[in-house]
């Protein structure tokens, strides 16, 4: 396609407008901005305080623990869960939480793990969706909206976010964040720096939910149907 008279034409507009034609976008700047100051002085006890009631009004249960106990408080979800099944992320951040040892544990009772290996993208989604539960990392943490960040990577696809029945979600107390305000901005400053993002960013709020059928509440329509998160005592 062939663009003609385009410089007259931005001209003509600015001249009846009363001003220079403009050659680049300009950010505004407003005299209010609420959205930097919602939760802005918020201490990271109350943030995961926040956290924690967003996450009872969406159907999710919260918990909180330490490094040093979480193996058991994962175990103990997993249990609750009735879990079969159980795939995981290929994740060093898994290791240095002191979970390896515990998947093998799990295995010796026969619970079966599944992780993610990007040379098998087929063999992952069909494990993913074979699996009764996922553990995942969330790599920011929204308290307004109790939404988990989750980056796709060849060690941690999308499927493993969505096709497992019921869903774990690990939150390092360090990426807690008070909304997706903050989240656009360390997003704006990677981009900035030219860091390479991921393809697929995604925010999960809890389990699937959908009321656009006469505003009836239906849960687990495109996703998981129960979903758990973990708050670790990482500072």
């Amino acid at each position: 396609m062939t663009i003609t008279n385009r410089k007259s034409f931005l001209m003509n507009i600015a001249k009846h407008l009363g001003r220079p034609m403009k050659t680049k976008v300009e950010r505004p700047v407003w005299k209010h901005l609420p959205q930097f100051q919602i939760l802005n002085h918020a201490t990271q006890e109350e943030l995961i305080d926040v956290l924690k009631q967003q996450c009872h009004n969406i159907h999710t249960v919260c918990l909180q623990t330490t490094t040093a106990n979480l193996a058991s408080t994962l175990q103990q979800v997993v249990e609750d869960y009735g879990g079969i099944s159980v795939m995981i992320p290929k994740d060093d951040r898994l290791k240095y939480f002191g979970l390896t040892e515990v998947f093998k544990s799990w295995q010796s009772k026969g619970i079966e793990i599944y992780e993610w290996h990007p040379q098998n993208r087929e063999q992952n989604i069909q494990l993913a969706e074979k699996a009764s539960i996922a553990i995942l990392i969330s790599e920011m943490t929204l308290a307004e909206s109790a939404s988990v960040v989750l980056y796709s990577h060849p060690n941690r696809g999308r499927s493993l976010n969505l096709l497992p029945e019921k869903t774990i979600v690990l939150i390092p107390k360090s990426t807690i964040v008070p909304r997706i305000t903050q989240a656009a901005q360390i997003f704006h400053k990677q981009v900035e720096q030219g860091e390479q993002i991921p393809s697929c960013i995604l925010f999960m709020s809890g389990p699937s939910n959908s009321a656009d059928i006469e505003m009836v509440l239906i849960v687990g329509v495109h996703g998981p149907i129960k979903a758990t998160y973990i708050i670790i005592e990482d500072q």
